[in-house]
């Protein structure tokens, strides 16, 4: 048995499969007549808009660019690029004003001065997770690096954060995924279009997206899809390789980060493994034999532990509005099958 390669994919036959559903859910279920994609230069958003150009055409999909003051200046330029090859409209919303109006940066701002005072609002930082789960139990607690100028050089410092201090950095933060969030429903409602949400099966399985932000959609065409299978799409849909080659980040904080650092603690292709065998249901001796590389039964039992920690954490994100009682009508006609 080998995980790595019962996770390959068919990728003609997957893009026809995710085409035919979107499809099938854009006109018999949501009755709107195109899709709405937000672009970050990213994998994940990247291959949801090419799908969406197999599914409804170029002409019936909108790609919406929104930097902000902390992007990665190439985001613009690679996720603009891509829209081009594709072939479909596209308009770009600098949210820069939008989320200093909202106090954005100056909440934020007064958390991270509350652990370094001499914090300035143009100093560089990030939010990370030191060392890898694979190492121990510990909890996930956060630590703030910061780029602070030592004569005439930058030199990074790194502060453990208190969960107060944690929370609200992160409160404030999530202004972003929610504006753009905002903005998507904008543009979905002047063309009668819907939303197409970006979450590989990593992101969506651990609750790695803002609730009312990034993981607000009416369509997930790859939640099912581990982040590898995705990496096999792209290359399927010729997505350029200057997008499969970039290293996945959040692009939420003004310094770099990957994903890795800020909250899996695992690379990717490795959590694919980890979460695949945690779905199959194997042990943690037999998911050290299939990682190979001298891991040990105690380091991959760690890595399986954290899946479940992280997903009680986060149950609350894909928890919808709970009523006191069902309204049995609504339920009804939300959950009928479509003619």
């Amino acid at each position: 048995m080998s995980l790595a390669n019962d996770l390959h994919l068919d990728p003609p036959a997957e893009t026809e499969k995710i085409a035919a559903a979107l499809r099938q859910q854009l006109g018999e279920v949501l009755n709107r007549r195109g899709l709405v994609v937000g672009m970050s230069g990213g994998i994940d958003s990247s291959v949801c808009a090419a799908l969406a150009v197999r599914a409804v055409g170029a002409g019936r999909v909108f790609g919406l660019l929104m930097p902000e003051q902390d992007s990665d200046r190439a985001s613009l330029g690679i996720a603009a690029r891509l829209a081009t090859v594709l072939g479909i409209s596209s308009a770009v919303e600098d949210i820069t004003q939008t989320l200093d109006a909202l106090g954005c940066y100056r909440r934020r701002n007064a958390a991270i001065r509350r652990v370094v005072p001499e914090f300035q609002d143009d100093w560089r930082f990030k939010v990370f997770l030191p060392g890898s789960r694979l190492e121990s139990d510990r909890l996930n607690v956060s630590y703030l690096a910061v780029e602070v100028p030592v004569n005439g050089k930058r030199e990074v410092r790194q502060v453990r954060l208190p969960a107060a201090e944690y929370r609200e950095i992160v409160a404030a933060t999530n202004f972003k995924q929610r504006v753009r969030a905002m903005l998507e429903y904008y543009h979905a409602d002047r063309l009668h279009y819907a939303v197409v949400g970006t979450p590989n099966r990593l992101e969506y399985d651990q609750g790695f997206f803002v609730k009312g932000g990034d993981g607000l959609a009416d369509v997930k065409p790859i939640a099912h899809l581990y982040k590898t299978q995705v990496y096999e799409l792209a290359e399927y849909l010729g997505v350029p390789a200057e997008i499969r080659e970039r290293t996945p980040t959040t692009d939420t904080y003004s310094l770099p980060q990957t994903q890795e650092e800020f909250y899996y603690s695992l690379p990717t292709a490795t959590l694919d493994l980890v979460l695949y065998a945690h779905n199959l249901g194997l042990d943690a001796g037999a998911l050290a034999a299939e990682l190979g590389g001298g891991r040990t039964s105690e380091e991959t039992g760690r890595a399986l532990r954290d899946i479940d920690q992280k997903r009680a954490a986060t149950r609350y994100l894909h928890a919808p509005p709970l009523l006191v009682d069902p309204v049995a009508e609504v339920a009804a006609h939300v959950d009928r099958e479509p003619a």
